[in-house]
């Protein structure tokens, strides 16, 4: 087998609503969308007894021995789902961690859809669901990366249509704690997606949404508020929403040019944050 190179794109929340909680877990349904900023995934068959997987890149730092790729090898290799066969896995990282954006978990998702389109890996649809949420949570939602809306139930509709935006991505030193953040969660809010049609995608409807998240985040991380206060100062920006828990803010922009000059306002003002300029696709 020659070596492939696949991209492994950055996941974002244009909307997420905590609706309850059951067990130990929120119930969260959620509007998702892609972005071009991507991880790059460089995947080839090998002779061995063990796979070898490493990291590298700017965001390469501090990935721990018990990442969602390891993760998802051992599991894989449980239920012999890869035929014994074995890989050598090298991922550059150019999307940050703790950032709410899906990087380790669209790296899983990337190397589940790669073996599924080169017919490594057959695997029922309730076994793939299985699978990725023994992952993570948000795995399956990079299950064939389209436009998603997540309902309260649990059931994932994806689109075809694409949502038309350049993006600001804006990332502060810190990440968040996901688990703090979802521990101070008090109030619930009424589910809006159980009945998801595609008038949602439209920016009208989306603009009204919000990230119940953002209130926590802000309160922990006031860096976060500021970073908001001062993208929305930004003309032309469609709307700016925090991604996940955090600690990436994107504002959302018609056109490149405006993307790329809230980039430079965004640059004089925060000189110590990361920030890119981005698409979705």
């Amino acid at each position: 087998m020659k070596s492939f190179r696949i991209k492994s794109h950055a996941k974002i929340n244009l909307a997420l609503n905590i609706i309850g909680k059951k067990s130990k877990l929120h119930n969260i349904e959620s509007i998702v969308s892609f972005i071009d900023l991507h991880d790059l995934i460089y995947i080839k068959n090998i002779k061995g007894k063990t796979h070898k997987i490493f990291f590298t890149g700017k965001f390469s730092k501090n990935i721990g021995l018990n990442n969602t790729v390891t993760k998802l090898f051992k599991l894989l290799d449980q239920k012999n789902f890869l035929n014994n066969k074995k890989f050598q896995i090298k991922i550059i990282k150019n999307i940050p961690q703790k950032a709410g954006i899906g990087g380790g978990s669209m790296n899983a998702a990337s190397l589940i859809n790669f073996f599924i389109k080169k017919k490594i890996l057959k695997i029922k649809k309730n076994q793939l669901e299985k699978l990725s949420r023994l992952i993570g949570s948000d795995v399956i939602l990079g299950i064939k990366p389209d436009t998603t809306i997540l309902t309260s139930r649990n059931h994932i509709k994806k689109y075809k249509e694409k949502i038309k935006l350049y993006t600001l991505v804006v990332k502060p030193k810190f990440g968040c704690s996901t688990k703090y953040i979802y521990s101070k969660i008090k109030i619930f809010t009424k589910p809006q997606f159980n009945f998801p049609k595609k008038s949602m995608l439209n920016l009208e409807y989306l603009k009204g949404l919000n990230n119940d998240l953002e209130k926590i985040s802000f309160n922990k991380y006031p860096e976060l508020k500021k970073i908001k206060s001062f993208l929305l100062t930004i003309p032309n920006n469609v709307f700016v929403r925090m991604s996940g828990s955090g600690s990436s803010i994107l504002a959302y922009f018609h056109s490149k040019s405006a993307c790329n000059n809230a980039y430079e306002l965004f640059k004089n003002k925060f000189k110590s944050c990361w920030c890119i300029v981005s698409k979705t696709i």
